[in-house]
């Protein structure tokens, strides 16, 4: 169950030496963005007075956020992990716990945070399909501009051991799997998870936690666009400033979503999406291939795909041991035991 069910992801926090370049690259993306203590916070549309922090340093990823539903939760949560409750001393106030995850990433839970009224800036206009045409009599014009970015949606976590790091944020945090991700059968690299909402609708995932050789770091954070005319549009505009893509745009298959990657100036990577999957706490997990994780339903293939890019350092002789590892595995089976 958890100690606290959180309702959903609350921020990404990174460390950049050059704010000014993070704050045009985050405008170019499609978030508000100010400057309050030294620090850049970038917003969306759903109200929340930030979704993306940048204070300065080293370039580095710092922390995911998460929020509860009550600051009674964080009072739950900090008496069970032995930690204070500290006022959030950032835009929208509140309370926050910070804790710290098997890998070293900074966790920050947070709560009653000032939230302002949600809007969604851009047109989303009746569309004519062949099975119905509502749009009648009326043109569709939409103005060169960069997305619009709603929310953030989630985080994408790079772990030693994946066992571990799962149940270390199941147990705190009520995480449910939406898809766990195997390299074969009963061999885990990862799992999709998402907010344990009950009977009311969560995201396919908040949190991917994915054990890949290389490095430790977050692998991307994802941020909700109006749709798919939107999508585009930032694309073109992210294109036209000559930012660096990194993988788009396409339907994925876990999750369902439409997705557009880019990178910062400081080489972090995030995601438009747009139209992904909902589920409720009665929907059971399921176990996909890892064939699905970086293939399409349409769209561009992954770059590693495409020959576009190298595979990661080590990732040859990871899947070299992985595969030795599972032909020992079926070698132990008696004759005759289905593989």
């Amino acid at each position: 169950m958890g100690i606290i069910r959180i309702e959903d992801i609350a921020h990404v926090r990174f460390a950049a030496p050059d704010l000014a370049a993070m704050r045009a690259f985050l405008e170019d993306f499609g978030m508000h963005c100010v400057e309050e203590g030294g620090r850049l916070y970038g917003s969306g549309s759903d109200g929340r007075p930030f979704i993306h922090v940048t204070q300065p340093g080293q370039a580095k990823f710092l922390a995911v956020g998460f929020r509860a539903e009550t600051i009674v939760d964080l009072e739950m949560l900090a008496a069970a992990e032995g930690v204070p409750v500290e006022e959030l001393d950032e835009p929208g106030g509140g309370k926050i716990v910070r804790l710290i995850d098997p890998d070293g990433y900074g966790v920050e839970v947070v709560a009653g945070q000032a939230k302002l009224e949600s809007s969604l800036p851009f047109a989303d206009p009746p569309r004519n399909t062949a099975a119905a045409k509502p749009r009648f009599r009326s043109t569709v014009r939409f103005e060169a501009a960069p997305a619009h970015v709603k929310r953030i949606g989630h985080a994408v976590l790079k772990v030693r051991d994946f066992r571990l790091s799962e149940k270390w944020y199941k147990d705190r945090f009520g995480f449910l799997t939406s898809d766990e991700v195997e390299a074969a059968k009963d061999v885990p690299l990862g799992a999709f998870m998402r907010c344990d909402r009950g009977d009311k609708p969560a995201d396919h995932h908040t949190l991917f936690l994915a054990q890949l050789p290389g490095e430790l770091g977050l692998l991307h954070a994802a941020f909700e666009v109006a749709n798919l005319d939107d999508l585009m549009l930032g694309h073109q505009h992210l294109k036209a400033k000559k930012r660096e893509a990194a993988w788009g745009v396409g339907r994925h298959i876990m999750g369902s979503q439409v997705f557009d990657y880019w990178k910062d100036p400081f080489g972090n990577e995030l995601e438009h999406w747009t139209d992904g999957d909902l589920f409720t706490a009665a929907d059971p997990p399921q176990k996909m291939p890892m064939s699905a994780l970086l293939a399409v339903q349409w769209g561009t293939p992954h770059p590693m795909f495409a020959g576009k890019m190298p595979p990661p350092p080590g990732l040859v002789s990871f899947f070299t041991a992985l595969n030795i590892r599972i032909k020992r595995l079926f070698s132990r089976q008696p004759k005759g035991t289905p593989a």
